[in-house]
């Protein structure tokens, strides 16, 4: 059963991970505690538990920042993710999906699919198209079933800028839409059981996604200082 910490740990640790806190800015227990309803208890349990995770760092008499990565920081990261989500989709085409995780995948190529219907980057679409894509490539992960690739996998998702739970949403409609129309090919060629293609649509797809990040790099940074 999760416990409250937990779950205010799963909420922070997605909002620093999806660029809500950006690099360097101050998590106060206070106006969190406020934010989420809770108490200030799971707030604190949780600041500490991320930041034992290395995703923010404790200062005294500053309190909690997010921790900053530089640029070749979050390029290695997305360089080791494209190789081993590769392989993950790789060794899941070869192993074969359950019903279950070709309906979950289904489900999520069809959300996707109504968002990007309205032909326009919603602000409120935002948080659900993330959602969408980190259980994506996360069944992609489980079906893998390779506990050391999972939890490598994992390691990687820890730097910001560099997690599935990033999804720059500032951006044309098209990049989006590229970006699914890969969900798309992806999951086809797992189902279809093309172990060599799916690897290959895999390292692609998350290499996109690092261009695309590098490309708009500054502009995150410029918008963390003002």
């Amino acid at each position: 059963m999760t416990t409250l910490s937990e779950k205010v740990t799963h909420t922070l640790r997605n909002w620093i991970l999806g660029g809500r806190f950006l690099p360097g800015q101050r998590i106060e227990e206070i106006p969190m505690a406020e934010q989420l309803c809770v108490s200030r208890t799971p707030i604190r349990a949780a600041l500490a538990a991320l930041a034992n995770e290395g995703l923010i760092d404790y200062q005294p008499k500053r309190g909690y920042t997010v921790r900053s990565f530089d640029l070749e920081d979050v390029m290695a990261a997305y360089q080791v993710r494209s190789v081993l989500e590769g392989l993950a989709c790789r060794t899941a085409a070869s192993k074969g999906l359950s019903d279950e995780q070709v309906h979950a995948l289904q489900t999520c190529l069809a959300q996707g699919d109504e968002i990007l219907s309205k032909m326009k980057l919603l602000p409120e679409d935002h948080a659900p198209y993330q959602a969408m894509n980190a259980k994506l490539h996360s069944i992609f992960i489980e079906a893998a079933n390779n506990p050391w690739l999972k939890r490598f996998t994992h390691q990687t998702q820890q730097i910001p800028y560099a997690s599935d739970w990033f999804v720059l949403w500032d951006v044309e409609h098209a990049i989006i839409q590229h970006s699914h129309e890969d969900h798309h090919r992806i999951v086809k060629a797992v189902i279809e059981k093309d172990p060599y293609r799916a690897d290959i649509l895999m390292s692609e797809h998350v290499y996109y996604a690092s261009v695309i990040m590098k490309n708009h790099y500054a502009k995150l940074i410029e918008k963390n200082i003002n």
